[in-house]
């Protein structure tokens, strides 16, 4: 394993276009990078926010094409909701968690435990309140395609990550998690190995790829139109096992 090195750099990637369904993320991404003097380089890592991802992949829903169910329009009746997203948000779970004081946690198909299934009505980029983005089908294979196509335009292998915002129990304040991976290992694993005073490590694994994507989070914020960022000088393990090793199992989740 490489030592740590002494800094990592943040490079928020600018100049990029609002997206809509069949744009080349990956092209518009090697694109910008080379159009403000950091194009990408080996080592460096994408960090790629979902917003833009799910608008390139057409999960873009318009709300007046929404029948809201009987359970939507009671929950949006009595907390002051738009009964058709609420409809949206339980269509896209497999789970609901809670219901309660105007708040809808779920579980999403993918394994993910998050407020309102991941749906946003933010930034959404068409002029209008009545559209929400959903998150993509598959996160790891659109993480996938994006570093698939950046090695085809420009030679090197270069991992990526895609990031949403969630809220975090116990803690206020929302922060960036990876939600999609492809090409490093999401987690570092300190179990069997020895701390400084010789103590054998048994429990330790840090959850790095949302080490990542909340890094980037600081040059991608919500207001900027930075969608996107290069993480240059961590030295990450490459792997090819996604999202899935972050998804606590069942019977080791003391909150399901």
């Amino acid at each position: 394993m490489r030592a740590m090195p002494a800094s990592v750099t943040l490079l928020g990637i600018d100049g990029l276009p609002e997206f809509a369904e069949g744009d080349d993320v990956g092209a518009l991404l090697v694109q910008a990078c080379a159009a403000q003097g950091t194009a990408l380089t080996a080592g460096d890592v994408l960090v790629v926010t979902q917003k833009i991802v799910s608008k390139a992949e057409g999960r873009v829903v318009d709300l007046n094409t929404i029948t809201p169910s009987a359970l939507a329009v009671d929950f949006a009746r009595r907390w002051d909701k738009d009964a058709r997203a609420v409809e949206v948000v339980l269509s896209e779970s497999v789970r609901v968690v809670r219901m309660e004081n105007g708040i809808v946690i779920t579980e999403t198909r993918h394994g993910f435990v998050c407020a309102n299934s991941g749906v946003d009505a933010s930034n959404v980029g068409t002029g209008s309140v009545d559209f929400v983005v959903l998150l993509p089908e598959d996160s790891d294979a659109s993480a996938r395609r994006i570093r698939d196509r950046v090695r085809e335009l420009v030679g090197i292998d270069v991992p990526v990550i895609v990031s949403d915002t969630f809220g975090r129990p116990w803690r206020e304040g929302a922060g960036d998690v990876a939600i999609g991976v492809a090409g490093l290992e999401p987690l570092w694993d300190y179990r069997g190995k020895h701390d400084n005073d010789g103590r054998e490590l048994h429990s330790t694994v840090i959850a790095v790829a949302d080490e990542l994507a909340s890094a980037a989070e600081l040059v991608t914020n919500k207001l900027t139109r930075v969608p996107a960022a290069i993480i240059r000088g961590y030295p990450y393990k490459p792997g090819e096992s996604g999202i899935a090793p972050m998804i606590r199992e069942r019977d080791k989740d003391l909150f399901r």
